[in-house]
């Protein structure tokens, strides 16, 4: 243990880490910390007759004595009191201040730390001090007291005063010229900043202090301040990073030895194994650092992060061996916000898992109600009255369930929580729902939606856990509520309109979490107003997949009143007729099934409609897919006789638009264009013999064409060329993956896989200089990745964050040959005739349709179009 405060020497007296949750502490992931044992920082004062006590009190601190040792502080502070010591005083009651912490007594802790500011005459509205004694000694005691209070308010809950805090003490350090203390305490403030949900302030402070540390020898402070920054990484989703990051932090742990520092930092890395699906990685990490530490906050943290992960992949029988060893732990816990939060997490794993005794979990989460009272964090106490709401839903005692519900929403609207105040509007709706009470419950679902919309531009939506979990804490409640809205009965009930408008702000909320940020900020267009206005043979269909049903509304040409049709059938029975269908398009000898599953899907999204349509003389129909539905080519399904291709053109919309949709223009077409015929070295890709091809077909075209083949389809050559003129068509004949993961989500170039992140950037830095977006990108011989059943999520990704107004893509790898067969009719119908760019795509499908060689819908129906149809 660290050694205690002492008058004669300098040591180190200030909390290295408290272990802090806020917003990971919403989920049973947790993050690990910093450190979270006490250190001590040096403060000087004078020898006085209290040397004997503080040197008494050191030695019961370090042997775990608290209470004794605050009983020996305060006679230090009465003996310093009575010899006018101010110095003294303020020292001792620091001290006081973190021997109170470490017991849970956070009222007393707040008035020692408090009095401590007071005695060295701290005005907090002017940041001063009033000079009385040597003004360097004040000067170090007043920067370390505000580094403790720093810690303390963010132990309760308070990042923001706590950064505030901080940022105080550090212009002392500074002014002191102890760069050691400034570096500890941007530490903290990067610490708060990441607890608040400010991650890439975090990050910034992060990197800087590590790129610092890189060239200083191994120290704890190293160890700290990687182990920060990989957590930073890890929470921003820039996984391998995090990973390398905090390889680095325990290799220096191990090598000075360390066991704290050494646990804290598995914990870290088994969270990172866990987001990149490494599970027995994870899982070893977990174990790894239960054992390596003596904390038993640390230790408990490990278990219950396995725990989670256990329920998480189905192995209930090893979670079920893990339950009691948590359980009898949990009486040393001590009453702090880790703590806390460790005790309800705990609980809501268990209850999620639906295993344990519920009379314990509902005893657990109403200790931790206490527990959170007691320390007066109102956020902890919000969430662990929703958490035993959510005990009392899952036993069917409604009205205990809406009590609790309802106290928890109070006190995080009190608190500004929206965070977790989302959570419990959709608890609240759903407990509505089962009294029966449709308006109420769709009132409660409205306010978890506008809840969850206004932390879309807050950053605290970046944080990892949530985004790992988005699938079942923000996509429910959209589709829950949908479902909600479909059942109102009354006057121009259901609204239809509200129904369409949830599900593409539930595709925003999608590509938000997919880009880990809130990206589609620019004003977009309605797309009932285009195609009114410009389109009058346009149709736009909304296919809904929900529980039970499989809903389509449709808007006609010119018809403000949308159709609407309900197809009763489960969402399993949905996702393994599209699964079916992805699977056998693609297979030599899944013609057959292939068949079955296209009719399956025609018979429920285009049969209720037909004679509208047909009414309505539509030519050209836009879907925006819901879910897995966007991983077919919705130009495949069949009636049994034709595709629909052979009856519309066809282009999917996210139902939001970057840019005004408009023709393209046809004169004057000029290109970007490249690709690659041979596989760089290290991937494992097939050659592409025919991209030269290709490529030639293009500029065959008549259009102008600046390209880049082979070796010079580099980034570097690929980001000089691009912003160079405004190219109107890029277009990419290269090896690509779309996934539901962005860092598998890339193209590939002679030198590199270019992610879409780095595409993103890489096209959009013409916007620096050209104002004008690219009118058509164009990927051939991309794919989706296998067994992603949301990798179209990272086409229609690329296709908004390029900046582009369409995007021409393909689903899956097809022949090389047929790929330049396609683009050859695509650019001959693009250049030629007066065809808006979806009735250029059915033509060259068509083409290959017809051919002899390239009928079968697996060469022809891998294309689509997203965006701009025009």
């Amino acid at each position: 243990m660290p050694k205690f405060l002492h008058p004669k020497r300098l040591a180190q007296f200030t909390i290295k880490n408290v272990i802090l949750f806020t917003l990971a502490c919403l989920l049973t992931i947790i993050p690990s910390t910093f450190a979270n044992q006490p250190d001590y920082q040096t403060i000087k004062i004078s020898v006085t007759q209290t040397q004997q006590l503080l040197e008494q009190g050191e030695t019961l601190y370090q042997a775990g004595r608290f209470t004794e040792t605050i009983t020996v502080l305060q006679q230090a502070v009465r003996i310093y009191q009575q010899e006018n010591n101010n110095l003294g005083q303020a020292a001792a009651l620091t001290n006081l201040s973190l021997v109170y912490q470490q017991i849970g007594a956070w009222k007393e802790a707040d008035e020692a730390v408090d009095s401590s500011l007071k005695l060295l005459s701290w005005n907090n509205s002017t940041q001063k001090i009033n000079v009385n004694h040597p003004k360097s000694d004040l000067e170090e005691i007043l920067a370390q007291t505000l580094d403790i209070k720093a810690r303390l308010l963010l132990t309760k809950g308070k990042p923001d005063l706590s950064v505030q805090i901080s940022q105080q003490a550090e212009q002392i350090w500074k002014k002191l010229g102890n760069n050691a203390k400034v570096t500890r305490n941007r530490i903290d403030q990067a610490q708060a900043l990441r607890v608040s949900g400010f991650y890439s302030r975090s990050l910034d402070i992060l990197n800087e202090i590590s790129q610092q540390l890189q060239t200083q020898p191994d120290s704890p402070i190293k160890v700290t301040a990687l182990r920060g920054f990989g957590n930073t990484q890890q929470q921003l989703g820039n996984l391998e990073a995090s990973q390398r990051i905090l390889h680095d932090s325990l290799e220096i742990a191990q090598r000075l030895q360390i066991p704290e520092e050494i646990a804290l930092t598995q914990l870290s890395l088994g969270n990172t194994a866990r987001s990149l699906g490494k599970i027995e990685d994870a899982i070893n990490y977990y174990q790894n650092a239960a054992k390596v530490t003596s904390n038993s906050l640390t230790s408990i943290q490990a278990q219950i992060n396995q725990l989670s992960l256990l329920v998480e992949k189905g192995q209930i029988t090893a979670a079920k061996i893990l339950i009691p060893t948590i359980q009898s732990q949990l009486v040393n816990l001590p009453i702090n916000q880790g703590g806390i939060y460790a005790r309800i997490n705990f609980a809501r794993t268990l209850t999620t898992a639906k295993i344990g005794n519920q009379k314990e979990i509902a005893q657990i989460l109403a200790t931790s109600v206490q527990q959170a009272k007691t320390i007066s964090d109102e956020r902890a106490e919000s969430y662990a009255l929703g958490s035993l709401g959510a005990v009392y839903e899952q036993n069917r005692q409604w009205t205990q369930a809406r009590n609790l519900t309802q106290k928890a929403i109070f006190i995080a609207q009190k608190n500004n929580a929206s965070d977790i105040a989302y959570l419990w509007e959709w608890q609240l709706g759903r407990l509505l729902k089962v009294e029966d009470n449709i308006e109420a419950a769709v009132a409660a679902y409205d306010a978890s939606i506008e809840t969850l919309q206004s932390l879309r531009t807050d950053l605290a939506t970046v944080n990892r856990e949530i985004q790992f979990n988005f699938r079942d804490r923000v996509e429910p409640i959209y589709r829950q509520s949908v479902e909600l809205l479909l059942q109102q009965k009354g006057e121009a009930k259901p609204d239809l309109d509200k129904v369409r408008r949830r599900i593409e702000a539930l595709q925003l909320a999608e590509l938000d979490n997919y880009f880990r940020e809130a990206c589609l900020n620019n004003q977009f267009v309605v797309l009932d107003e285009v195609v009114d206005r410009n389109n009058p043979d346009t149709a736009i269909f909304y296919p809904i997949i929900l529980d039970n049903q499989l809903e389509v509304i449709l808007k006609l040409p010119n018809q403000k009143k949308l159709i609407h049709k309900t197809n009763r059938v489960n969402s399993e029975k949905v996702e393994q007729i599209i699964t079916q269908m992805r699977v056998q398009i693609t297979q030599p000898d899944g013609s057959q099934q292939f068949k079955l599953a296209s009719q399956q899907l025609y018979e429920w999204l285009i049969k209720p409609v037909e004679t509208e349509l047909q009414n309505s003389q539509v030519k050209t129909l836009i879907f925006i897919p819901d879910g897995s539905l966007r991983n077919i080519p919705m130009s495949a399904l069949s009636d049994g006789q034709e595709y629909l291709v052979q009856k519309y053109a066809i282009a999917i919309s996210p139902g939001l638009q970057l840019f005004e949709p408009k023709s393209l223009t046809r004169q004057k077409l000029n290109a970007l264009i490249g690709g690659l015929s041979t596989i760089p070295k290290g991937e494992n890709f097939a050659p592409l013999p025919n991209v030269q091809q290709e490529l030639a077909s293009i500029q065959e075209s008549g259009i102008s064409t600046v390209t880049l083949y082979n070796e010079r389809f580099r980034s570097n050559i690929l980001e000089e060329k691009i912003n160079a003129q405004p190219f109107q068509v890029v277009h990419f004949a290269t090896h690509g993956q779309f996934s539901s993961n962005p860092n598998e989500t890339f193209i590939l170039a002679s030198d590199k896989r270019i992610k879409v992140a780095e595409l993103d950037k890489l096209l959009k830095s013409r916007g620096q200089k050209l104002t004008e977006p690219i009118e058509l990108l164009v990927l051939s011989a991309c794919q989706t990745a296998t067994g992603d059943n949301r990798a179209a999520l990272g086409l229609a990704g690329v296709a908004l964050r390029a900046g582009a107004r369409s995007t021409l893509a393909s689903l899956w790898q097809i022949g090389d040959d047929s790929t330049a067969d396609f683009i050859n009719g695509f650019y001959h119908e693009l250049t030629t005739g007066k065809k808006t760019t979806a009735e250029a795509l059915r033509e060259a499908q068509l083409k290959l349709l017809k051919s002899n060689e390239y009928s079968r819908p697996r060469y022809w129906a891998a294309y689509v179009l997203v965006g701009n149809w025009l």
